[in-house]
């Protein structure tokens, strides 16, 4: 039997996270809630870490855990690289530096998209491979995120605090080098892991009648429910510092929509296509 949580706890998170309109799910739904959902619903990104680091065998044992997660037809299109001696962990550091906290982090584990093991077996059994175009891309990307979802669930219940960073695309080419990631894989994302410093918050979300859809998508409530969602995130949760004031100047007030608008108004990877496609992917 599964761990009880506690409804009141899982009430609050929710609330706290989606709105007001997210109490009534718990009215709804029978018996005692399990523990993960409480830990679900109040979890939250850690970049703050203290000692001591995460050992060897703790990693090994979550990135197991993490690998238990399912994957496309059994095909297994993924792998971890585990980050933790001093100069390598700097170094991949560096190559996310305008993210300043990940000088910090005492671990990576980057999660790889892994397609050149599926190659190999065709070379061992002496089979064609006949599906090269974009859906191989995207099978192994996908099998990567699922197991990134789950070493985020599997480190979290132990006591660690994890944060995703996506970053390691910016310069994916340089992570590969350092990595020594060969052709047909690639870094989907990194994870930090360590010993959480502080609490983490609550980040807010969009209310979920913007997000859940009941047998057919319908997005006809967006507008409203983003200017709602930028309302609330800008009194609960205002942004530290406005993204690319200087060249775009400062909003009054500064909005979760605003912030997004203007991080894809900048050119971000490019030359990500260019890089997977010189990892021997075809995107056709």
């Amino acid at each position: 039997m599964a761990k009880a949580g506690n409804w009141t706890a899982v009430k609050a998170a929710l609330t706290r996270r989606f709105g007001a309109a997210a109490e009534r799910l718990t009215d709804a739904v029978a018996g005692e809630p399990p523990a993960l959902w409480q830990a679900l619903a109040s979890r939250g990104s850690v970049r703050a870490f203290r000692d001591p680091p995460p050992t060897a065998e703790e990693l090994h044992m979550i990135a197991a855990l993490a690998l238990a997660a399912p994957t496309k037809s059994d095909l297994q299109q993924r792998d971890i690289v585990l980050v933790t001696e001093p100069d390598q962990r700097d170094a991949l550091a560096a190559l996310v530096s305008e993210q300043a906290w990940t000088a910090g982090a005492p671990a990576f584990a980057v999660i790889c998209a892994n397609h050149r093991r599926q190659r190999l077996i065709h070379e061992l059994r002496g089979r064609e491979f006949v599906n090269d175009h974009l859906d191989a891309f995207f099978n192994a990307s996908v099998d990567a995120g699922i197991v990134l979802a789950a070493f985020v669930l599997a480190a979290e219940a132990y006591g660690f605090g994890v944060c995703p960073i996506s970053a390691i695309r910016n310069r994916a080419q340089e992570a590969s080098d350092l990595l020594g990631l060969p052709d047909h894989v690639f870094p989907v994302a990194a994870l930090a892991v360590g010993r959480p410093a502080e609490e983490p918050e609550i980040s807010l979300r969009l209310p979920l009648n913007a997000t859940i859809h009941d047998g057919r998508f319908d997005d006809t409530g967006q507008r409203q429910a983003i200017t709602a969602y930028d309302a609330r995130r800008a009194a609960e949760q205002p942004y530290a510092r406005q993204r690319r004031a200087r060249e775009l100047g400062e909003a009054e007030p500064y909005t979760w929509s605003e912030d997004k608008a203007r991080q894809y108004n900048l050119p971000e990877r490019a030359d990500f296509g260019a890089f997977i496609r010189a990892k021997g992917f075809k995107l056709d």
